[in-house]
């Protein structure tokens, strides 16, 4: 999926009455030679494995489905449902997402869901927990009860626009339907299922994750953590990335969060925090100091954002510059950023003695390392730090940045991200360019190994390599400004993709091995998407 150019709705298209697959819808059902057709189109295989074709075809199958198949000796398959699952593994906006579903099982056409509309949509979450692993015994009645709230004005129908409302702030809903939170400041968690391999207990009903995964939701902001049935009784996120007024900026104050004591031990009385028998402990979502609850009283208010401090950009140092107070209250400020000139709803309030740091994070690189080292960075730093890249690209980062003169820029993945960044950098015409580190999540890593930042990420620790980088010394690289004349400027020829070379520069047969390995990884992708392969990959290159 990750590969290929189709969406769903691409693939939708071709069952509809004139299109190249509608001799296989029946009603609103395919059989499995239809299935594999849209596995074919949806994927743009050739040939998909058998097992995985069958495999996936019995999940989509409900009690109501076989019954009918045994009917017509053939089995069938909603592609309404099949639909959906997929679509909500593809990447998009939640509000996209929910409005796709509900077109999807809105089978009447009505622009309202009914019950057994809505029963529907239960059956296909409750299909997906159970491939989570999750806990179902209890969990209907939840998601029923949970649609019912959805109806807001009691209606017994669900309108699109009540679907969209509650959907984007309901959470199993979220998790269920596998929509991307996104970075809002209005309290909401970014949530994400987690498994603990430690006793964990949940935050709101306070008693332990159960089961062999000991699995539950747990906050990338803030490590609230809770059941699944739990989630809609959570506190809102107590991570607040910016101040709401300028008045509200200055210092910065412990914000403390139960539970997710890691270390076992206080760093108030240093003595043992015990976690293993209830929830226990408290952290600082900012400077990760752990203590006791009974030694809160002894810690002072202020926060001064511990060891990391140096790199992190405090929300009292973030302020909006919006004047219309209640278009900032009733929505979100990342909203407003077109009521601005410059398009920079935020400004930042440089924070004596510190050099900010902001992350760009590549998730496609070293074979998906970058997802979970995004991760780590939004909970040691503030959010608003990081960016991931496939999300916009590098230029809204620099634009929020752009009055700070002492910040620093740690870019997260190959090479190739290294120089889209310093190319930004370049086109954003900083003053006084940032120093870039670098934290290599790619393969060959040649200009990490230059700048001894190592040949690749094993998993260290986060804080120790930011230490590292607080230590570190600049140094200049070379870049060369390299422009191509062709003898005959008439001949047709591919363009040059870059005009700026980093570091080196090579006519030889380390290019050619080079240019085939980039060739080979963009006819077979599926071949390069860990570090492992694409390593495997370029050795075997450089032998032929």
């Amino acid at each position: 999926m990750e590969y290929s150019t189709k969406k769903v709705s691409d693939v939708l298209a071709l069952f509809n009455e004139d299109g190249e697959l509608a001799q296989y819808l029946q009603g609103d059902s395919i059989g499995y030679e239809g299935f594999q057709l849209f596995l074919k189109a949806y994927l743009e295989v050739n040939n998909v494995p058998p097992q995985l074709s069958q495999a996936l075809f019995g999940s989509f199958q409900t009690m109501e489905s076989q019954k009918q198949g045994d009917e017509q000796e053939v089995s069938l398959i909603c592609l309404s449902d099949v639909s959906c699952y997929f679509s909500l593994l593809e990447g998009g906006r939640p509000e996209d997402k929910l409005e796709f579903t509900f077109k999807l099982y809105d089978t009447d056409r009505n622009g309202l869901l009914d019950s057994s509309e809505v029963d529907r949509i239960i059956t296909q979450m409750m299909q997906v927990a159970r491939y989570l692993d999750w806990d179902v015994t209890e969990l209907r009645p939840i998601l029923q009860e949970m649609m019912k709230e959805i109806d807001y004005d009691g209606s017994g129908t669900v309108s699109l626009a009540e679907w969209v409302r509650g959907g984007s702030t309901t959470v199993p809903l979220l998790v269920l339907l596998g929509l991307e939170v996104s970075l809002k400041d209005d309290g909401q968690h970014m949530w994400r299922l987690k498994q603990f391999s430690r006793p964990a207990y949940c935050n709101v009903c306070e008693t332990m994750l159960l089961g062999i995964t000991k699995r539950g939701l747990s906050c990338t902001f803030c490590k609230f953590t809770v059941h699944e049935r739990c989630a809609k009784k959570a506190s809102p996120c107590k991570v607040s990335t910016y101040a709401k007024s300028k008045k509200d900026t200055g210092a910065q104050t412990h914000v403390w969060v139960r539970g997710g004591c890691d270390s076992g031990r206080c760093d108030c009385c240093q003595k043992k925090i015990r976690n293993f028998q209830s929830l226990t402990g408290l952290h600082c979502v900012w400077c990760h100091l752990q203590i006791h609850e009974d030694c809160l009283s002894a810690m002072s208010p202020e926060c001064n954002c511990g060891l990391l401090r140096d790199h992190i950009l405090p929300p009292s140092a973030i302020y909006p510059c919006i004047l219309d107070r209640q278009n900032l209250s009733s929505r979100n400020v990342d909203e407003l950023q077109h009521l601005v000139p410059d398009g920079q709803a935020l400004r930042i309030i440089p924070v004596p003695n510190t050099h900010p740091l902001l992350v760009f994070v590549n998730p496609k690189s070293g074979g998906k390392q970058g997802e979970r080292v995004l991760r780590k960075f939004q909970y040691l730093l503030n959010p608003r730090q990081v960016y991931n890249l496939a999300k916009g690209g590098p230029e809204p980062g620099l634009k929020f940045f752009k009055d700070l003169s002492d910040f620093r820029v740690l870019v997260c993945g190959g090479d190739g991200t290294v120089g889209w960044i310093l190319d930004a950098i370049d086109k954003a015409s900083f003053p006084s360019p940032p120093p870039v580190a670098v934290l290599p999540l790619g393969t060959g890593n040649d200009l990490a190994r230059c700048l001894r930042w190592g040949g690749g990420y094993d998993g260290e620790n986060l804080g120790k390599i930011l230490k590292d980088l607080e230590l570190s010394d600049t140094v200049f690289m070379d870049r060369w400004s390299v422009e191509v004349i062709p003898l005959d400027p008439k001949e047709k020829s591919d363009p040059v993709p870059y005009h700026i070379i980093n570091n080196y520069f090579s006519i030889g047969v380390d290019a050619s091995i080079a240019h085939r390995f980039h060739i080979m990884r963009e006819k077979y992708p599926e071949k390069f998407n860990s570090s492992w392969k694409s390593l495997f990959q370029w050795r075997s290159v450089g032998h032929l």
